[in-house]
């Protein structure tokens, strides 16, 4: 509806005019009517239901046969089947083990060079050279030396792992270390701040947000590098599963074992944005529109 307000031009004496009264029209906003507000974690499985959705049409349509693509219900059952055998329980733990060994050893040594490097001239002389050269070589491609030099065991897997870590963890909190706003070092050195204080009550708290990009993104190197890394004689693990479905002509099996990185990956960047939501409740920054 509208509001109509008559407005009469006043005459020379003070008294309204008899002339015909100007009309306004002031619309009244339209009320808007919102619909059922959708939690934003279900907004966020939409895109993944779809693809399942298509990914299960096109196989029941035979747009691929069962040996070019398993659908979602045979990898279910292929989960089922592995589950019942007591495959899947004792593949997964194993290579749990593995990522959760190769991110420790990873993230300590990321985290001690990126610091060394970032906080002295002389770290970042002897440091910073030798890593990007290093990080520069395919991680991938040094499995022929790897395995001269560490054999065919656990090793070489957790040295693969722990390797694309570091460089992650580096390159990042590096960055963040070097990237403080030196308004805050002033600050801090006007109140007084020694060395340490800064190190402690400044560059490390500046520095932690891009540490913490650095761990997303090695959390999703482990699981990469892991695929390839258990395919080196291994008797155990997920890629194991991978590589030995692949001889048996096993699709669902693969899918399977590609779904369940899929999936970790998911939960372990799950668990870094609660950890950024927690440690980082200082700082406000844009959210999205």
């Amino acid at each position: 509806m509208s509001t109509v307000e008559v407005l009469q031009a006043p005459r020379a004496d003070g008294a309204l005019a008899a002339a015909p009264a100007a009309v306004l029209v002031r619309p009244t906003p339209a009320k808007t009517h919102r619909g059922i507000p959708i939690p934003r974690w279900a907004r966020r499985l939409i895109a993944p239901l779809a693809v399942l959705g298509i990914w299960q049409l096109v196989c029941s349509q035979g747009v691929f046969t069962p040996i070019e693509l398993a659908s979602p219900v045979a990898v279910v059952n292929a989960g089922r089947e592995l589950w019942a055998e007591g495959q899947f329980q004792s593949n997964l733990l194993i290579s749990l083990e593995r990522v959760a060994v190769g991110l420790a050893f990873g993230v300590t040594i990321g985290l001690v060079i990126s610091v060394l490097s970032g906080l002295f001239h002389w770290g970042e002389d002897l440091i910073d050279p030798l890593v990007q050269a290093a990080r520069s070589v395919p991680i991938l491609g040094l499995l022929p030396l790897v395995i001269i030099w560490f054999g065919i065991g656990e090793a070489p897997k957790i040295f693969l792992i722990a390797l694309g870590v570091t460089f992650a963890i580096y390159i990042n909190t590096y960055s963040a270390i070097r990237g403080v706003d030196m308004k805050l070092i002033e600050a801090g050195r006007t109140f007084g701040l020694g060395r340490l204080g800064l190190i402690r009550r400044i560059i490390l708290p500046g520095s932690l947000p891009g540490f913490l990009v650095g761990l997303r993104l090695a959390l999703v190197h482990s699981w990469l590098i892991i695929v390839v890394a258990e395919q080196i004689n291994a008797k155990s693990g997920i890629g194991y599963l991978i590589n030995a479905a692949q001889t048996w002509g096993r699709t669902d099996i693969i899918m399977l074992g590609c779904t369940v990185y899929a999936v970790l990956g998911l939960i372990a960047d799950f668990i870094v944005r609660r950890l950024e939501k927690s440690l980082l409740a200082w700082r406000r920054g844009f959210e999205g529109a």
